[in-house]
């Protein structure tokens, strides 16, 4: 019984073949216009103002929407949905539970994996979403439900932009796959 434990982690098939050059140059470039957009409009627009707009699971969000744009977690259904539920958690956990931020952490992932599962909107940056706001600073936490809309909802919209621009410049990309 044990060993049938220890099998399962075993696997069972072979890692995906590497990629071709062309598609790791579409990726860099949906990556590098992405990121580099919203970083700059956090830079010279929103910083200023004491906002924010770049946070970390973008980047994660930037590998799945120009890295790996087939898989059923990379699409906007996944990337806006994903994102936007997992930050509402994330500020309702921190306000309910803030004297406490390991159980706010563990209860912003575990609600924001759980709501994404059950609205089909999976996507693993979310997790990140939740979390950034449990362990932001004073700055991030004084936005309390801005965050939603303000870092993460318009920074998700600006990359979704720019990945249906450039995954789409290509005749052998196609971006989204399904949108519902």
């Amino acid at each position: 019984m044990i060993g049938d434990y220890f099998r399962k982690m075993a696997g069972t098939t072979q890692s995906p073949p590497r990629a071709g050059l062309s598609e790791i140059l579409w990726g860099w470039l949906g990556a590098f216009l992405g990121i580099g957009l919203v970083a700059y409009l956090h830079e010279t627009l929103v910083e200023p103002t004491d906002l924010v707009l770049l946070i970390g699971s973008l980047g994660a969000s930037a590998v799945l929407i120009y890295g790996a744009i087939k898989s059923p977690l990379a699409q906007p259904r996944n990337l806006v949905g994903g994102h936007l539920i997992s930050a509402l958690v994330g500020v309702t956990a921190y306000k309910l539970l803030f004297p406490y931020p390991w159980l706010a952490g563990a209860v912003a992932v575990a609600t924001s994996i759980a709501l994404m599962h059950a609205t089909k909107t999976l996507h693993p940056p979310g997790g990140a979403t939740a979390l950034i706001y449990i362990m932001g600073s004073p700055k991030l936490h004084n936005l309390g439900y801005l965050y939603v809309l303000m870092p993460v909802g318009a920074g998700v919209i600006l990359m979704l932009l720019v990945a249906l621009l450039v995954n789409n410049l290509s005749h052998r990309r196609r971006y989204p796959e399904f949108w519902w």
